[in-house]
């Protein structure tokens, strides 16, 4: 099915009335008997050519090649293989009851979305992985308009209501929902005992790449990043205060670490693998919440067109705009000046916030 058909297929089917979302069991082993995380050390070795000129005086000329960065990340490639393997979005529960979860501080980019209730996250892998991921919950059609950018990404998701799946399925993305029978074993989906359903559904990266189709590419870098030993410019800044709909956001630089530690409520948000949920680039987005055309109880982010952002980078805040032409197009971050703005390479965590909701702490 082409693009065209299966986007105007999209388009009738969202405006059918929802149904309820249900989600998939089986077995419900302990995570600590699942596969630790694939972490991949990160090298900053620069490669260089020199050429010596034929004559009797001794000259050298160095050409210094452009370092291969993952394109999530901005960071130095250090497997070629795996920065070739396409996106991997994740959507990840995050109710009381999920947490601790697993895999936030793996992923290369994390959106936070708000949900009928509080949150969600969709969590981008592609440079590293996590083993297991979760606890995994159901997407949302404002995920088919946000994610378009990752070059028709994997969508690990639990499943939904009729209506979010048929639109899911029209999409672009490369479905490996809880619900498929042909997908449940191959992901590695199961059920923990760590966490009451319906919290504890949980998977596996390294098996959901596999399920790539042949000739699935990489996503296209989504940010501008900082060249090596350039520093960010913008006003002091030592975090943010955030409410997305009844959850309290503390985001706090560490500048020990070079990156922003998040609390909720003034309590350490944790991952269960790898300690307090961090990253190195802050981005609050202000969106424009619409009812989804699927489920009117279901908001929808607007992530097309465009609004203020802040951006919190290397321990400042720079104000500006973000724009989007489409949802086949990366954000572009715009300062006061309309220059593009450069993230420190690493992670990053894009808060879609409703406007006036974020308060910068100097």
């Amino acid at each position: 099915m082409s693009r065209a058909v299966r986007l105007a297929a999209l388009a009738a089917m969202l405006a059918v009335t929802a149904s309820c979302s249900s989600e998939s069991t089986s077995a419900q082993p302990s995570l600590a008997t699942v596969a630790q995380v694939t972490t991949a050390a990160v090298s900053t070795t620069v490669s260089a050519t020199s050429t010596e000129a034929p004559t009797t005086t001794p000259a050298t000329s160095t050409t210094v090649a452009p370092v291969p960065v993952y394109p999530l990340t901005g960071l130095p490639v250090t497997d070629s293989a795996v920065a070739e393997r396409p996106a991997l979005v994740v959507k990840i529960d995050n109710n009381a009851g999920a947490r601790p979860q697993s895999g936030l501080n793996e992923a290369d980019i994390v959106f936070e979305e708000i949900v009928e209730v509080q949150t969600r996250f969709a969590a981008v892998f592609q440079s590293r992985g996590a083993d297991p991921v979760g606890p995994i919950r159901s997407g949302r059609t404002q995920d088919i308009l946000l994610l378009g950018s990752f070059n028709q990404p994997l969508f690990m998701w639990s499943g939904g209501n009729g209506n979010v799946t048929r639109a899911i399925e029209s999409s672009d993305f490369v479905n490996l929902s809880a619900q498929r029978s042909n997908v449940y074993g191959a992901a590695g989906f199961f059920r923990s005992n760590e966490h009451k359903s319906p919290h504890n559904l949980y998977a596996s990266t390294t098996a959901a790449w596999t399920l790539a189709p042949e000739g699935a590419g990489a996503p296209p870098q989504q940010f501008l990043y900082l060249a090596p030993g350039n520093a960010a410019v913008g006003e002091p800044a030592t975090g943010v205060d955030l409410e997305m709909d009844g959850l309290r956001i503390e985001w706090r630089f560490d500048a020990a670490a070079g990156s922003y530690l998040r609390s909720n409520g003034g309590t350490p948000h944790n991952d269960a693998l790898s300690g307090q949920v961090s990253t190195e680039n802050v981005i609050i987005m202000y969106v424009d919440y619409q009812p989804s055309a699927a489920d009117a109880n279901s908001p929808e982010a607007q992530t097309v067109g465009g609004g203020e952002v802040l951006v919190f980078t290397g321990g400042v805040l720079v104000r500006g705009t973000w724009a989007r032409a489409d949802r086949l197009s990366a954000v572009v971050l715009h300062d006061a000046a309309g220059t593009t703005i450069p993230l420190t390479p690493g992670r990053s965590f894009v808060e879609l916030a409703r406007v006036g909701t974020a308060n910068p702490v100097a």
